[in-house]
């Protein structure tokens, strides 16, 4: 069984879509052991907590110094017993200790095309305003391998959408969202079947054959 531990930093519904797979049946080998957000009043800490998941509310503002907190996210990771975490809207970059803790069992949902418009400050409307403004015909989401950079480990998987003539920042974020709900659900199965082979920076997706 696949412990999955997700960060989060607002209201969760990716965090849901994950969840509703994992209760329908559709992820049968993986549970979600906690759930973590740098906001004490996030939605997903509510969505948790009423599933009866432990939800913790941790935050480097929590900490004296960034050392201590490094040392508290570990120890709760290992406490819980951690194989894979997913950054599900979590807007803080992991610490590199907790990174090189957890390399290769780390992934994260981008609402666009990586690895176009990533990188520092590329989140929520901001990311979808730059599709726009890039005059792009399709966007999408991305589910990808976490490093030490902002978006920049290997592609596990990408889905796209049309961009609209008449499309606004906020109707391109919802057409991407129905996508980012079903790739995150689809990249914790695989990683729950034992499917994802990574070599170096070159990752494989096994099928049901091999």
């Amino acid at each position: 069984m696949l412990n999955v531990v997700v960060f989060g930093s607002g209201r969760g519904s990716n965090f849901k879509a994950v969840l509703d797979a994992i209760l329908d049946g559709s992820i049968p080998l993986a549970r979600i052991s906690l759930v973590i957000s740098n906001n004490a009043s996030a939605g997903i800490l509510d969505i948790a907590r009423s599933h009866t998941i432990p939800a913790l509310h941790i935050s480097q503002k929590q900490f004296e110094t960034e050392t201590a907190f490094v040392a508290a996210l570990l120890e709760t990771l290992r406490s819980h017993g951690t194989d894979l975490v997913v950054l599900a809207g979590y807007m803080k970059r992991l610490p590199p200790p907790v990174v090189h803790a957890y390399r290769n069992r780390i992934i994260n949902i981008h609402p666009a095309l990586l690895p176009r418009f990533g990188g520092h400050g590329m989140y929520g409307l901001h990311v979808h305003a730059a599709v726009l403004a890039a005059q792009e015909t399709v966007s999408g989401a991305t589910v990808h391998l976490v490093d030490e950079e902002y978006d920049r480990g290997p592609t596990l998987l990408q889905r796209t959408v049309p961009v609209l003539p008449d499309d606004t920042p906020e109707t391109l974020a919802a057409r991407v969202l129905l996508v980012e709900h079903r790739l995150l659900p689809e990249a914790v199965r695989l990683f729950s079947e034992g499917r994802v082979d990574i070599n170096g920076n070159v990752m494989h997706i096994r099928s049901l054959q091999e």
